[in-house]
């Protein structure tokens, strides 16, 4: 079984008094309801567990629910004898956005608190949006992302305390001997092929087959795609567009969402497309980067809308994408091939599995800086630049950023290939795997 931080967050729920519901939220195959199953059954003598996609699409037991006492009528139906007490029954209501009136019914059942309640969703901003009342204090949500490469690491047998001391190199700076260096850029390598997605992963560890390894990105490239199916034709058809424009705006200079594309209509812009994105954004299958032309701490307060960039939520989708089952462009760094959206999908992805919001610098006289985020304990801009060539050195738009008096910038952080860490003034120059610290 693949280990997932996760589990840590439903142990400490599981072993509290669980005054609130907990809700796991986050895209499609991503491993949620793996990893709440095995987790439950562990920590409950009584496990009972309700795929309400599955209900909406079959008997629709749970479509019309009336309150708590007829949702305990209708799931005393399916699992009576499985219903104890709080203390030994955990319900798991999977897919709860297939109705979203129950986002609102987890208010009254976590006060009457008959039994013990664990929730997943994969379009939770969206199924609030829906509900006339969330249950704000009755929930705590807990976001899952595919494996980040320390979760890639422990799958592929790289022990905590390989890792432990990685992440004491990262702290002070300092660089790994050539042969560590070599293993982790190899790992690396592999986890911009692989991906995070656990089905990718389980099936990369057992059969070492790309070809296996990318039928798998096939299949849940597709069923992101027709997730939107349950929108009106032309939602649907606007939310797979955009979808499937993300790998070629990364292939572009700027990266941004070219929102005349869309549709191949000029003069169309971000309100025209504001509910299509933000369903892609809420099911977890495309991050949002959003441009800052003037950095201040906090980030959040001068983002602008229409300077977007979208990943996929999946480096592995992405490469799966660009190279099908051509391996040598990453393994082997290939010349003319240009790795940048490769390299900085995973650094997206890493740094939103992390708890970053993410940001990018836009400004036309001064040019764009990779990410940026919020650095809490100086309370100030941090500037990230990745580098995917041999040229990681040269960076003048990150210098006239970090120089810049207005911006007040303590440090700044590149990305490279090279094994070499050190601090250069201000500038940390650090390995790409050394992203998983961050």
């Amino acid at each position: 079984m693949l280990k997932r931080k996760i589990q840590r967050t439903l142990k400490e729920y599981f072993n509290s008094d669980r005054n609130k519901i907990l809700i796991v939220d986050g895209a499609r195959q991503v491993g949620k309801s793996y990893i709440i199953r095995h987790e439950g059954r562990t920590a409950f003598p009584n496990f009972v567990e309700i795929n309400m996609i599955n209900d909406r699409d079959g008997a629709r037991l749970f479509a019309d629910v009336k309150g708590v006492e007829d949702f305990y009528v209708r799931l005393s139906a399916v699992a009576g004898r499985r219903l104890g007490t709080k203390d030994n029954t955990l319900v798991f209501l999977d897919e709860i956005q297939a109705y979203p009136p129950l986002l609102t019914l987890l208010k009254f059942l976590c006060d009457e608190g008959r039994f013990t309640y664990i929730v997943s969703s994969s379009l939770l901003g969206v199924t609030m949006h829906k509900t006339l009342s969330v249950p704000g204090g009755r929930i705590q949500i807990a976001h899952m992302y595919p494996l980040d490469f320390e979760e890639f690491l422990w799958a592929n047998g790289v022990g905590g305390e390989v890792v432990e001391s990685m992440r004491t190199k990262f702290k002070n700076r300092e660089s790994y001997n050539d042969g560590l260096h070599r293993r982790m850029l190899e790992l690396f390598k592999t986890y911009l092929l692989i991906g995070g997605l656990p089905q990718a992963v389980n099936t990369y560890i057992d059969s070492q087959n790309i070809y296996h390894v990318r039928k798998i990105h096939e299949e849940i490239y597709n069923l992101y795609r027709e997730d939107a199916s349950q929108y009106s034709i032309d939602e649907k058809l606007h939310i797979r567009r955009i979808y499937d424009l993300i790998p070629s705006n990364m292939e572009n200079r700027k990266k941004r969402l070219r929102f005349n594309e869309i549709e191949e209509k000029r003069g169309k812009a971000a309100r025209d497309y504001e509910d299509d994105i933000e369903y892609l954004i809420s099911a977890g299958v495309a991050l949002e980067v959003r441009a800052i032309s003037n950095p201040t701490f906090p980030l959040i307060s001068s983002a602008k809308k229409n300077l977007l960039k979208l990943y996929l939520n999946d480096v592995g989708l992405l490469s799966y994408i660009l190279f099908r089952n051509n391996v040598t462009a990453i393994k082997d760094d290939h010349l003319g091939i240009n790795l940048g959206a490769i390299y900085e999908t995973v650094v997206a992805t890493e740094l939103q599995a992390h708890g970053h919001t993410l940001f990018y610098y836009d400004n036309k006289q001064k040019g764009e800086v990779d990410f940026l985020v919020d650095d809490y304990d100086s309370l100030s801009v941090l500037p990230i630049e990745v580098k995917s060539g041999k040229d990681y050195s040269t960076h003048r738009s990150l210098d006239r950023f970090i120089t810049n008096p207005d911006y007040k910038i303590k440090s700044a952080v590149v990305l490279s290939n090279e094994g070499a860490a050190c601090m250069e003034g201000d500038t940390a120059y650090l390995p790409i795997y050394y992203i998983m610290f961050l």
